[in-house]
């Protein structure tokens, strides 16, 4: 199933035309989700009942709109009181995909995200789709990439995804490579300094030798693959304009902590389009 957080704001009805989109596209069921609470200590029952009735027409809105509005089936609600956050991680663990929106807080001189997409993206079990952008992923005249940042140590899992989805909006892949040579210390024994271009072109073999079986899995995906000799978090943000999708894995930091690491975390926070964060299969090696 596709889970898509739902509260009836403008940007979580966003993210239910990607989740839409999605669920179109897969051939699964949707489910709307939505966690109320009262924040203030006590509440009396008449209260409380009331503030669950509140929940359930913004709920139900949402279903009605999704079944007015696409050729789905089976779409489902999930009314949760309580945490957000955890309602969304618990139901990913049965799901293949789940789409939240992003309100894109900004303080002076630094736009931050809410804590319900930060707990989501780095803790739950299935793909995690940050919608920015107004709307479903559209079709435009000269159609934009889905982008692939890819490192040494991503999983499979987050290729996989990046494939399928280009293969399922009809998309070209850009895959991206960054990074900075580590030139080796000065020293007595020092060697010669590697050359720039060679050390570029084994960067780019490896880069295709990881895409070669991938390729040949989905042959209808146009896929471009480059290495760029500059930081991951500069060279992703700066092909996020020119994206319609970008795919990341979760990093290292949330395999041992719960936490998003560095680059990702900042495409979540910064990236001008919107962003899929992909986990590794549970049970897989540490990443």
């Amino acid at each position: 199933m596709i889970v898509i957080g739902y509260d009836g704001s403008d940007f979580s009805m966003q993210a239910l035309d990607w989740a839409m989109d999605e669920a179109e596209l897969r051939k699964l069921p949707l489910t709307l989700a939505h966690a109320w609470r009262w924040p203030y200590g006590e509440i009396d029952d008449g209260a409380k009942l009331r503030l669950r009735e509140a929940a359930e027409r913004v709920l139900y809105h949402g279903a009605d709109r999704a079944r007015a509005h696409s050729t789905i089936v089976d779409v489902a609600t999930d009314l949760h009181e309580g945490s957000a956050a955890q309602r969304l991680v618990a139901l990913s663990a049965d799901a293949e995909l789940v789409v939240v929106g992003s309100r894109r807080l900004s303080f002076p001189g630094r736009p931050v995200i809410g804590s319900v997409i930060a707990t989501v993206a780095a803790r739950a079990r299935s793909p995690v789709i940050i919608v920015r952008r107004t709307g479903p992923l559209s079709v435009p005249s000269h159609p934009v990439p889905v982008v692939l940042g890819l490192k040494n140590t991503t999983a499979d899992e987050v290729l996989g995804f990046a494939f399928h989805e280009a293969a399922l909006r009809h998309l070209r892949l850009r895959v991206i490579h960054a990074g900075y040579l580590r030139l080796l210390t000065w020293g007595v024994a020092m060697a010669s300094l590697p050359d720039p271009d060679d050390s570029r072109r084994a960067c780019q073999e490896r880069l295709n030798e990881r895409l070669a079986p991938w390729r040949e899995k989905y042959p209808e995906v146009s896929v471009d693959a480059a290495v760029i000799m500059s930081a991951p978090k500069e060279a992703l943000g700066a092909a996020a304009a020119e994206a319609a999708l970008i795919v990341v894995g979760t990093g290292r930091t949330a395999c041992r902590t719960g936490r998003l690491g560095m680059i990702t975390r900042s495409l979540v926070r910064h990236a001008s389009c919107s962003v899929a964060v992909v986990p590794p299969l549970e049970g897989a090696e540490p990443c």
